[in-house]
Parts: structure tokens; C-alpha cells; sequence
């Protein structure tokens, strides 16, 4: 999830200094500001510098969001008039999903101060289900144009209760033909997971099963974030929840799966290898490549949304020529999307999709229209179809 409304343009602290801003605590300044040097830090894609990408076609600045937060922590936002309007003409189609974690305002934690984020605070974040019925009704008040741009998911349900499938079930029956899918949902993500009231979520969990063989049933598009990685792992090392992630998403093979971020987040950096290595481990996009190849995992996707995992794109001339080879191999399973929240302006939105530049100039025409619209009309078309049948057969 994005941390703030207004993104900035990449510089070599940023990661320090954004969040340096956004927390008031002495101890976040202090592990965010080390944060900020590991996020400079070369994505080893590749063992050796990958071949320059012979297509250099210009590349087209419309896009599909696959993932877009229409609210924040406290759950404030904007209207989805609103976010037309700044999806003009360039923006086609979007998800809507809205944040369903809420941050406490402890007033023994915080005093008078009102934490917006969930680093603005030692207070707990709890599931905030009403969301879903928040997100329903500003999707109805559109009319059918407007409607047929978005695709609002479900958020709202917690993954380690056994009775979370229930709430994703009970949302599409009040709100017959406005849901295309579940997420972005969490089950380990850095610093959040802790933060959570009650039962920690798990990837080995029987109720996320079920919520997941129920998506398998309905048709719902499954968007889930969990790293690939414990902060500040070691390198050479296998990350802590590929595993169990792997075994996850193969015991649902009829579920239609994005993983968000591709495993990566502010902190949880791309897996590399360090040149002391004495049997290199295969690194972030190596990973993901197996993933894309393996036919267990043939129903599985990635997004790469997020300021933050652009950044690790286009960190140097050798992570720009490595994560374009890689886009044109595997288009058709990725997908681009922002990672906004509730942005206050234009610029603040297509500010992510702007540090992509150095990456789409290296596409192929092909590759670049997958990645940008096709291959979120191909899973989100198939979603609406799946879900609307569904319904047709179970609301009564």
C-alpha cells in the first residue's frame, strides 16, 4: 500500500526523507532513514548486464490501474468523480478498493496528534469492514459510463478468521453487480502485520484457504501483498516467505492471482546476491521468472505498482535493461498500476507511472501495450464475467 498521497520524483533519499515527514517518532526516523540507504542499493536482476532491447518504439502514456486506493488509514479520500476527472481520457479502466486496515487514534499513545498512517503511530491498526459497503455505495451512485470504468474489490474481511469468507460472500449478495475481486488485501507486510490487533495473519492459515477456494468458486480476482521477505534479510539466503507463498497460490490453481509489488516492499528490497557468494542464489526477477514458467503456477500474476518498486527498477542503467528484457518475456502475466492513495492531484498520480519512462522507451510495442492495458483487460474482463454469473445464480 502507498504511504502518502503526494508522490515524489526518485532521488537517492527519498525513501529517508518521506517518511522521515511522516512520522513524528524518534525511532521510526531512525530505522527509516536506514531504510533510505537499502533502497539505493542495485537490484542484481541479472549476473551480468542484460542486452539493450532492440525495439526503442515511444511509449504510449495511457494505461489500466490495477491498483488504486480510493481512501487511506483514516479512511478519507476522494469521490470516484473526483478520480475521473483525473483519469481523463489517459486512464481507461482502474480498480477501486479502499484501505481495510484503520489506524487508532490512542489519545495515551498520541495526545492531540491525529496519525493519518500507520508509521504515525505505536497505536494498533484494526479491520475496518465497513469500506466495502463505503466503496459500494460511491460505485452506485455513478452512472453505467462511469460505472463500467472501475472495478471495485472487496477489502474489508480479516484472513485469519475463519468466518472471513463469510463477509466476502455477504458483500456480493447486498451488492449484486459491483464487485470484480478481493484485495489488496495483507498477510505479511513490514511493519503492518505487528500492528494488527488480534490473530497474525498467515500464509499456512485454513481460513485463507477458504477465502481463497471461495475465489476459486465466485470468480473474484484475488490482488494479495506479502513480502517475499523479512526486513533487512541476509543475502543468499532463500527469502523467509517465498515457500510458503509458492505452496499458497499452488494449492488454488483455479483462483486468477495477482501478487502485488512482486513480493517487494519499502524496506523488503529485491533479493540479490552478493558477489562472496559461494553458490549464487537466484535473484528478485530470477525468482519471479521460475514462478512464470512453472504450469502449477499458471493462474498467478504480478503486479508493479508502487513508487517504490519503480525505483528499484530504474535504480541504475543495468536494472532498466534487466527489468525491460524481462517485461518483454513475460508481458502477458504483468501488470502496471500505481499504488495511489486518494491522490490529491494529476501530477501526484501519474507520477509513478512517469518514473516507469526509462523502462517503456525499451518495450515492445507489444509488451508495453500488455503491460500497461492488456493484460488487466484479460484478467479483470474474465473476473466481471465469472463473478456476474456467480451472482446470477446465488442471488436470490
Amino acid at each position: 500500500m502507498a504511504a502518502q498521497t503526494v508522490l515524489t520524483t526518485p532521488r537517492a533519499t527519498s525513501d529517508a526523507r518521506c517518511f522521515i515527514m511522516t512520522s513524528g517518532r524518534w525511532f521510526h526516523r531512525a530505522l527509516l532513514a536506514f531504510a533510505g540507504c537499502a533502497a539505493v542499493v542495485v537490484w542484481m536482476v541479472t549476473t551480468a548486464v542484460a542486452p539493450r532491447v532492440a525495439a526503442q518504439a515511444p511509449a504510449d502514456d495511457s494505461f489500466n490501474d490495477s491498483h488504486f486506493h480510493l481512501t487511506n488509514y483514516i479512511q478519507q479520500g476522494i469521490t470516484p468523480r473526483q478520480f475521473l476527472q483525473i483519469m481523463g481520457t489517459r486512464v481507461q479502466r482502474s480498480t477501486l478498493f479502499g484501505i481495510p486496515l484503520q489506524q487508532q487514534w490512542s489519545y495515551s499513545n498520541s495526545g492531540d496528534y491525529a496519525p493519518q498512517y500507520y508509521l504515525n503511530s505505536d497505536a494498533p491498526l484494526y479491520y475496518y469492514s465497513f469500506t466495502d459497503a463505503y466503496v459500494a455505495s460511491v460505485f452506485k451512485s455513478l452512472s453505467p459510463a462511469e460505472q463500467a470504468r472501475f472495478d471495485p474489490m472487496i477489502t474489508g474481511f480479516n484472513p485469519a478468521d475463519m468466518y472471513g469468507v463469510d463477509h466476502i460472500r455477504r458483500v456480493l449478495q447486498l451488492f449484486p453487480g459491483v464487485f470484480t475481486g478481493i484485495g489488496e488485501f495483507t498477510i505479511h507486510k513490514e511493519f503492518v502485520s505487528a500492528k494488527i490487533s488480534g490473530e497474525t495473519a498467515s500464509l499456512t492459515n485454513p481460513a485463507l484457504d477458504r477465502i481463497f477456494d471461495f475465489a476459486s468458486e465466485s470468480g473474484l480476482v484475488v490482488i494479495i501483498h506479502n513480502d517475499i521477505d523479512m526486513p533487512f534479510a541476509k543475502e543468499n539466503a532463500e527469502p523467509v516467505y517465498l515457500t510458503q507463498m509458492k505452496a499458497l497460490l499452488k494449492r488454488h490453481p483455479k483462483a486468477t492471482i495477482i501478487w502485488a509489488h512482486m513480493g517487494l516492499g519499502r524496506i523488503v528490497h529485491p533479493v540479490r546476491a552478493s558477489a562472496e557468494a559461494a553458490e549464487r542464489p537466484p535473484t528478485q526477477l530470477e525468482i519471479v521468472e521460475g514462478m512464470l514458467a512453472d504450469p502449477g503456477l499458471a493462474h498467478v500474476n504480478f503486479d508493479i505498482s508502487w513508487d517504490e518498486v519503480a525505483k528499484y527498477a530504474v535504480a541504475t542503467p543495468q536494472t532498466i535493461a534487466g527489468v525491460a528484457a524481462f517485461l518483454n518475456r513475460h508481458a502477458d502475466r504483468i501488470l502496471f498500476g500505481t499504488d495511489t492513495v486518494a491522490p490529491a492531484s494529476a501530477d501526484a498520480y501519474y507520477a509513478v507511472f512517469d518514473i516507469w519512462k526509462p523502462i517503456w522507451r525499451l518495450l515492445t510495442p507489444e509488451a508495453s501495450r500488455k503491460v500497461r492495458t492488456g493484460t488487466y483487460e484479460r484478467i479483470f474482463n474474465e473476473g466481471r464475467r465469472r463473478v456476474r454469473e456467480w451472482e446470477r445464480a446465488n442471488v436470490k
